[in-house]
């Protein structure tokens, strides 16, 4: 599994007290499966335990926000990390789904006060989607696993100010 590890200035144990969720899209499984893989594989890394691992799959990419939010309002979790691959296609299908995704996994995170990482690819061709899904650009995967812990962290460590009511 070494070839997930991202550089990291996190310790092998940060991600120890937290507990996750992955949702990951089933469209475009042998890109998802390597992004899953690869996520799961970093948060282990970083000492999350597995039975504090919750791996979700979703028909496609439009549900992530959905079940993200979901996941994050039942209070079972302190990140949750999105995952899909979405390739261009020859309609503007593309263009809709990756903006809608991107700003509905946004208003998942901010309404529900739980971190929610982006790992959803979005390029030009299945070639391009493969390098970015243990490639040589990386994996997606596991950068996004290491935002979710990084967050988390932050979540953590700064509790949300509420305004007094006037």
């Amino acid at each position: 599994m070494s070839e997930h590890r991202v550089a990291s200035n996190l310790g092998l144990d940060a991600a120890s007290p937290y507990r996750f969720a992955v949702v990951v899209s089933a469209f475009n499984a042998a890109i998802t499966t390597r992004l899953c893989e690869a996520a799961v594989a970093t948060l282990t890394q970083h000492g999350a335990v597995s039975d504090r691992i919750r791996v979700v799959r979703v028909p496609g990419a439009y549900e992530l926000p959905m079940a993200a939010h979901r996941l994050a309002v039942a209070g079972k979790v302190d990140a949750v990390v999105c995952l899909g691959a979405l390739v261009r296609g020859e309609t503007a299908h593309f263009d809709v789904l990756a903006h809608s995704i991107a700003s509905a996994i946004q208003d998942a995170a901010r309404t529900t006060g739980i971190p929610i990482s982006f790992g959803v690819i979005t390029c030009d061709s299945i070639e391009q989607a493969e390098t970015r899904a243990g490639g040589e650009r990386g994996n997606r995967g596991a950068e996004a696993a290491l935002a979710a812990i990084k967050m988390a962290i932050l979540y953590a460590e700064t509790p949300a100010v509420r305004p007094s009511p006037a």
